[in-house]
């Protein structure tokens, strides 16, 4: 099988919206190479070692390739591609002088080559994402996460989820009921489970996500502990938070609700988040750029949350905000 491979040279600022503007294409596949220079610092305070060949891509900047069937018609895709680029900077987000290039490419030159690059990651003090097909011997504190992302965004090496990971093992105590939106490949829902709690709805919108997430799952041994639904937000629950219908395995309102998306998504179910959260339940929000970090805070705000804290990593934030008792 071959693929048209539509490359972005831009920033890495701008990462997460093109990611989000493929997906929604319905790109096949994505894939994502920042910086390989020795420059870039780097996160080794938990002894992580990174084992990432250079490139010639600059610092600051990332190369994002989207793959596609041969048979579908590429010149529509990249001019709606391309215009919504250009429309970041009205958010706030520059894209840089951003290239647009293309190839035809055959399966096994991307489908797989990846893999090499992706290596066992400590992520937190509790928490190891370890890739399915490598070996690696944990030590007694360790949680394991298995994970084949597959085509499905959401390996661990990303800052965003990085930062979700450490934020939920700040959060999750034992036993909750959590809800994971826009679940990806499922590593929150999974990371939430090695941390202790009960059960896990993990939800997306993208049918390649659900099926990854669900894999993930059975590799982990957790089919009994979460459960993964197709849904768009928070569409399988009632407006007043409770379920819409069909058997969930987590009784709404629920103890935590994590979301590892764009600021803009976030803005758009913050209310329905409230609903659906227990009084002291605990609104994990990630994926925030540092230039919506106002706008977000100024919605929970506004939605009822008080702010209990926020972690960050390089220019990007979590909340963690609370339903009032």
């Amino acid at each position: 099988m071959r693929w048209h491979e539509l490359t972005i040279g831009t920033t890495e600022q701008a990462i997460e919206m093109i990611t989000n503007f493929l997906h929604e294409m319905d790109a096949d596949g994505v894939s994502i190479e920042e910086s390989g220079t020795l420059n870039k610092q780097r996160d080794t305070s938990l002894g992580q070692w990174y084992e990432r060949p250079l490139n010639d891509i600059p610092e600051g900047q990332a190369e994002i390739k989207g793959y596609f069937l041969e048979e579908r018609e590429l010149a529509p895709i990249i001019a709606s591609l391309d215009a919504s680029i250009a429309g970041l900077r009205e958010f706030g987000i520059e894209p840089g002088e951003y290239t647009l290039k293309t190839a035809v490419v055959d399966e096994e030159d991307w489908a797989n080559s990846w893999k090499q690059y992706f290596k066992p990651l400590r992520v937190s003090d509790r928490l190891t994402i370890k890739p399915t097909w490598e070996t690696y011997e944990p030590s007694p504190e360790e949680r394991i996460i298995e994970l084949d992302p597959g085509m499905a965004f959401g390996t661990g090496t990303h800052p965003t989820t990085a930062l979700c990971l450490r934020t939920l093992e700040t959060v999750i105590r034992g036993d909750e009921e959590v809800i994971d939106v826009g679940t990806g490949s499922g590593i929150l829902a999974i990371g939430a489970c090695r941390l202790g709690a009960r059960g896990v709805l993990a939800l997306d919108l993208d049918p390649v996500a659900v099926s990854s997430a669900t894999e993930n799952t059975r590799l982990n041994g957790l089919e009994d502990q979460i459960q993964v639904k197709l849904s768009d937000l928070l569409g399988v629950l009632q407006a007043d938070g409770t379920q819409a219908g069909g058997d969930l395995n987590v009784s709404v309102p629920v103890d935590v609700v994590v979301a590892n998306i764009l600021a803009e998504i976030i803005m758009l179910f913050i209310d329905d988040v409230y609903a659906a959260l227990k009084p002291g339940g605990a609104y994990i929000a990630s994926g925030i750029y540092e230039n919506k970090e106002e706008l977000v805070e100024q919605g929970l705000l506004a939605a009822g949350f008080e702010i209990e804290g926020r972690h960050r990593e390089d220019s990007w934030i979590a909340f963690v905000a609370r339903k009032p008792q």
